[in-house]
């Protein structure tokens, strides 16, 4: 059932107050999917309310809430940052590795790995979304035809590569692939 903004709103406007409540607490939490969860859950009998309609529903909560949105603090992709964090690594940091994963809230983005022998293993470094690229990159962002996560992320991990004098793997920089081969030593 398609619902345009004055039908969400109406419907929403319906509901009882705890119900909202529950609703918003996810939205302020930004978790996108325990709301659209409780929406179905709710409306797909009564209403015809499926997915799709409970995305559009969660959006207008998110619309209304904005800035007050508890949201993911992003990861630091400055040289100081990232190279502070790598001296936390337990073991001996052999590679700096980028590779992409994604999400239904995130789309695509990119994960910054110190890949670590001795013990063997993998630290997190950065996660690297499209708002975190844009926020790093600035002007630049728009001068690369490839994913901004996926710019950022290359400058980002090949700069603390350099300076921890380890090779940089990147095995899918121009196009998303979370199953392209991983760092081997």
């Amino acid at each position: 059932m398609g619902m345009n903004k004055a039908a969400r709103t109406e419907w929403w406007e319906s509901l009882p107050a705890g119900i909202r409540d529950e609703i918003d607490g996810y939205i302020l939490q930004d978790s996108l999917l325990g709301a659209v969860r409780v929406i179905v859950a709710i409306g797909l009998v009564p209403h015809g309310i499926g997915v799709g309609t409970a995305q559009l529903i969660a959006n207008d909560r998110y619309l209304y809430y904005g800035d007050r949105i508890a949201r993911e603090p992003e990861s630091p992709l400055d040289l100081e940052s990232l190279a502070y964090r790598a001296a936390g690594c337990e073991g001996r940091i052999v590679a700096i590795e980028a590779i992409w994963d994604g999400d239904t809230v995130h789309d695509w983005f990119v994960r910054l790995l110190a890949i670590t022998a001795d013990p063997a293993g993998e630290s997190h470094m950065a996660t690297v979304y499209w708002s975190t690229a844009k926020r790093y990159l600035g002007e630049d962002a728009d001068g690369d035809p490839r994913h901004p996560a996926a710019v950022a992320a290359e400058q980002a991990g090949r700069a603390l590569a350099e300076y921890l004098s380890v090779p940089f793997h990147f095995p899918s920089p121009d196009t998303p692939d979370d199953e392209a081969p991983r760092w081997q030593p």
